[in-house]
């Protein structure tokens, strides 16, 4: 499965970045508001990878 979101600035005077996570994908990860999620950086063959998963 795939989708795509569209990334906004979380705050005017910051560099941080926001986007939604899809319905679908918050169903499939079983998450809800207030859980914890941990983002794990890779380069797999030399491209940008990004890893979410919930945390338990």
């Amino acid at each position: 499965m795939s989708l795509q979101t569209t990334v906004s600035m979380a705050k005017p005077d910051s560099r941080s970045v926001r986007a939604t996570v899809p319905e679908g994908i918050a169903v499939f990860l079983e998450i809800k508001a207030g859980d914890k999620l941990e983002w794990k950086m890779e380069i797999v063959n030399g491209e940008r990878v990004a890893v979410v998963r919930k945390v338990k």
